[in-house]
Order: C-alpha cells, then sequence, then structure tokens
C-alpha cells in the first residue's frame, strides 16, 4: 500500500481547517493524511482529532521555525489566517510570509492558500463612495488576504486560492442572526438592499479544500470561490421563518447605518456588505456553486444547513 501523502493544515481546530482535516479522516480510502496544526495540542478540539486519527503538531504561525517544521515533509498545506483573532491585516501578512517561506522551504507540491477579495482593486483609496479604513484598506479583513496573494505567486510556491463567502454560522456565532426589534418581530437586519449574499456552510469549506486536493494539479494557480447558495436577505429571512415556525424579516439599512452600530468590526463589515451590493456580479461569479458541487458533491444549500443547526440560532 502507498504512503499516504500529508497535507499539513493550519488552523485544524478552526472552522476550514477542521472541515478539510475531518474530510480526510472520513474518507477511508483517502491518498491523504492530515497534520493538524495548532497551538494548543491539549485543547479539546486538538484531542478530539487526535482521537479520530489525526497527527497532532504544536506551531505558531508568528515563529517562522514553528512553521517550517510543521510543514516539513509534507506534500501540501492548507493555508489560513484569522482577521478577527488578529484584527490587524499586517500581522495576517506577516503570518502569510512565514507560510510561504516554510512551503518554498518544504519544496510542498500543492498549497490551499484561503483568501479574499482586495477590495482596493474596485474601491480604491481615493474612492469616498466607502470610507477608509485603518488609513490604507477599505475591507481590512479581505484586503489583507487578497494582498497577500502576492507572496505565494512571486515565491513561485504551487497554490490554489481558494475564496470563502459568508459563513451561515455567524447566523449563531457572530451575532448577526435573527433580532428581536422595537415591533416584537425577528428581524435580519443587513445593508445589502436587493442583493444576493453568498453562503456556505463552514464544513463545505474544508469539504472543498479536500476536493481541490484529490484533483491534483487541475486547480493549481486558479481562484476557486466556495459557497453553498447565493440568497437575498428577504430569501434567508423567509427560509428562516419556515425552519424556525417564527415570522423572521427582513430590516434593510444602509451601510452607512450599520457601519455606525459600534460593535468591534462593525464598519469593517459595513464596508463588505457595500463592496458585495456595489459589485454583485464579480463577487457571485468567482463563488460557482457548479464548480463547488463538482468538488463537494455533499455541498449544502440553506435548507439543508438550517434543517442541522436550526435549533442553535439564537434567538434574542
Amino acid at each position: 500500500m502507498a504512503e499516504k501523502k500529508i497535507i499539513a493544515v493550519v488552523g485544524a481546530t478552526g472552522a476550514q481547517g477542521g472541515g478539510l482535516v475531518r474530510a480526510i479522516l472520513n474518507d477511508a480510502n483517502s491518498n491523504f493524511s492530515p497534520r493538524a496544526i495548532t497551538r494548543n495540542a491539549g485543547s479539546d478540539k486538538a484531542k478530539k482529532l487526535t482521537d479520530a486519527g489525526a497527527e497532532i503538531v504544536t506551531a505558531d504561525l508568528n515563529d517562522l521555525d514553528n512553521v517550517k517544521k510543521a510543514f516539513e515533509g509534507a506534500y501540501g498545506a492548507f493555508c489560513v489566517t484569522n482577521y478577527w483573532e488578529l484584527f490587524s491585516p499586517e500581522k495576517e501578512i506577516s503570518q502569510v510570509k512565514n507560510m510561504v517561506i516554510a512551503a518554498k522551504d518544504a519544496s510542498l507540491k500543492h498549497v490551499i492558500w484561503s483568501t479574499l477579495e482586495d477590495t482596493r482593486k474596485w474601491i480604491p483609496l481615493s474612492d469616498d463612495r466607502m470610507p477608509t479604513l485603518m488609513e490604507k484598506y477599505k475591507v481590512p479583513h479581505f484586503d489583507g488576504k487578497g494582498e497577500a496573494d502576492k507572496y505565494f505567486e512571486e515565491a513561485g510556491v504551487p497554490t490554489t486560492y481558494l475564496i470563502a463567502s459568508f459563513y451561515w454560522e455567524n447566523l449563531i456565532y457572530f451575532g448577526v442572526g435573527p433580532k428581536k426589534g422595537p415591533d416584537g418581530k425577528l428581524a435580519l437586519t443587513y445593508p445589502m438592499a436587493d442583493k444576493k449574499l453568498a453562503g456556505v456552510a463552514t464544513d463545505d469549506i474544508g469539504k472543498t479544500a479536500y476536493g481541490i486536493f484529490k484533483a491534483g494539479n487541475k486547480y493549481i494557480g486558479k481562484r476557486v470561490g466556495v459557497a453553498g447558495e447565493h440568497l437575498t436577505i428577504k430569501q434567508m429571512a423567509e427560509k428562516l421563518s419556515k425552519a424556525l415556525g417564527k415570522e423572521v424579516v427582513y430590516n434593510e439599512v444602509s451601510p452607512d447605518t450599520y457601519r455606525s452600530f459600534g460593535f468591534p468590526g462593525a464598519d469593517d463589515m459595513g464596508n463588505m456588505f457595500q463592496f458585495h451590493t456595489d459589485f454583485p456580479k464579480d463577487y457571485l461569479e468567482i463563488r460557482n456553486i457548479d464548480i463547488c458541487h463538482s468538488l463537494n458533491p455533499k455541498l449544502k444549500n440553506f435548507d439543508m444547513w438550517l434543517e442541522e443547526n436550526k435549533d442553535r440560532i439564537p434567538l434574542e
């Protein structure tokens, strides 16, 4: 029996990396073996991965030597950064540089980099339709990742650029689910007008990444957006109403209003939604559901995700 190819998975206890580790482990005929990279090998999530059969390696993305050791001997790697932990595009880019150097050093055959658009290609800093944040970004949690793409390209690392979508799990964890308004009705409050939002179940990001690795060299050098469905917020509210058995309405607000809400990252999120509504064709086209389905035949749509998760959505 041929030796399995090791995939070093950054963020293995997180949403995206965890989905990839589980996808590999759940495939009894897989040619790959996951090396789960985490800062805390003693965490409950890491222990679950160990029990499931994953190799666990402790590494800090801020430490180049750590990352080099974590990638050593691997066939490929899944690379991701967590903006919402750092709140700093510069720190994200620094971590990316370490992963690029380590990938090059280990002569990896295939890297998947979980990235997003650099929105400044559509909305330059001089464009005052949208406020500039942190002096040099429009959507910081997008722009830093998009800016970092070039480091993989310049280093000649064989890379697939995986472009994520809005996590439906945000309705559970991120505080953007249905909330009761002054009239007592549950409402989804978004500045999306009548435009569609690309959404995805987080596990499907990892499953789609696994499909890309299984496809060999086919997607190296390419950009693959991952989404389970494109829906307007009104459509999402209607589907939530049906699943929850309670009316959920769409409370449409302007991007300016959303930016003023004051929670950490509200301005960033407001700009993100404005990018989605101002450039819907570019934003949705790259997140091609047919391609995702070909890579991940069990891809969930929003109704399927709701059926599994409706009881986890807090109703305030």
